[in-house]
């Protein structure tokens, strides 16, 4: 079988499965303008946020996500702001105001010997037998209560806002937040807060919509089953075969380095150091950004998102 980026329509629901197995995401508009179109962009337009997750999990993780943004590798990146590396991701939003930085609404602490857990109080249902969040995403489905999603990730905004972040968007760390389950409390989450979100159109999604949301067409994501040296080949069959409309390609990026290492059980890890040494090498590669401009790809973030909302009446 080739190894490569596969298409098909998803609801939100299968990102219940994104630890286990990751796929590129293409959901068909169901609306008559694309979200390109809706941001004033002319039909046919190829629009692509290159966006690095789980910043704050370490410090290996925060270096490489903030060259990469500096360099204009990646366009956005969104902030785990339970994990302990925090402070740093908020010294770099002070010193970078103009930075595209979200938040990566976490419930899931999967790393087996470095964990984290809940900001909230009283949400026993987010808590795993050792005190931490749970590893799975089934397992919080499982166990936990709407209402305690909805104060922690409401808690998690609030520790952004209090250490000085100006959040862009709000995503969801393993796609927890969005799953069935959570979805209502966490678009409820973000339209309190003014803030757009990550989602793909489905019929669950739909009726909890308001008239400034723009979701992205589709999203793109490294698969597990993808060997190292198909790495490259993988990401320029993605930008080769981007739809019109606005794709988001979620990128992990660090450096596969011993502290990182440690972090994620060694480096032949999925997701884990050498998987995110070779997401930095390559979107900040020649080849990669020759191909960006050989298919009139077009960079965008979560920002212009957020400032298209604001300009609506």
């Amino acid at each position: 079988m080739r190894e490569g980026p596969a298409c098909s329509n998803v609801s939100t629901s299968r990102l219940l499965s994104l630890l286990a197995c990751t796929l590129l995401l293409a959901v068909p508009a169901l609306a008559a303008a694309n979200a390109a179109e809706k941001l004033g962009y002319p039909p046919g337009a190829k629009l692509l946020m290159i966006h690095a997750d789980d910043l704050a999990v370490s410090h290996s993780v925060d270096r490489a996500s903030f060259g990469a943004l500096d360099r204009g590798d990646a366009t956005s990146a969104s902030i785990m702001v339970p994990c302990p590396w925090l402070t740093e991701v908020a010294a770099y939003a002070k010193e970078h105001p103009n930075a595209d930085l979200g938040l990566h609404l976490t419930l899931n602490s999967e790393w087996k010997t470095y964990r984290w857990g809940p900001l909230a109080k009283g949400v026993p249902g987010l808590l795993d037998p050792a005190g931490y969040f749970w590893p799975d995403t089934v397992s919080v489905v499982r166990s936990a209560k709407p209402e305690e999603v909805e104060a922690e990730i409401r808690a998690q905004v609030e520790r952004a806002l209090k250490a000085g972040i100006r959040p862009t968007h709000l995503d969801s760390h393993m796609g927890t937040v969005m799953t069935p389950a959570f979805l209502a409390v966490y678009v409820k989450v973000a339209h309190a807060y003014g803030l757009p979100f990550l989602a793909f159109r489905s019929s669950a999604i739909e009726p909890l919509l308001q008239e400034g949301d723009i979701l992205p067409d589709a999203g793109a994501i490294m698969l597990p089953s993808v060997k190292p040296e198909n790495w490259t080949d993988f990401y320029l069959r993605v930008i080769r075969e981007l739809r019109p409309g606005l794709t988001v390609l979620i990128v992990h990026l660090g450096y596969d380095d011993a502290g990182l290492q440690a972090i994620t059980g060694g480096a032949a890890t999925d997701w884990g150091s050498a998987w995110r040494q070779r997401d930095l090498n390559v979107i900040g590669s020649p080849e990669f950004k020759q191909c960006l401009r050989d298919n009139n790809i077009t960079l965008i973030g979560w920002k212009q998102i957020q400032e298209h909302r604001l300009r609506k009446p």
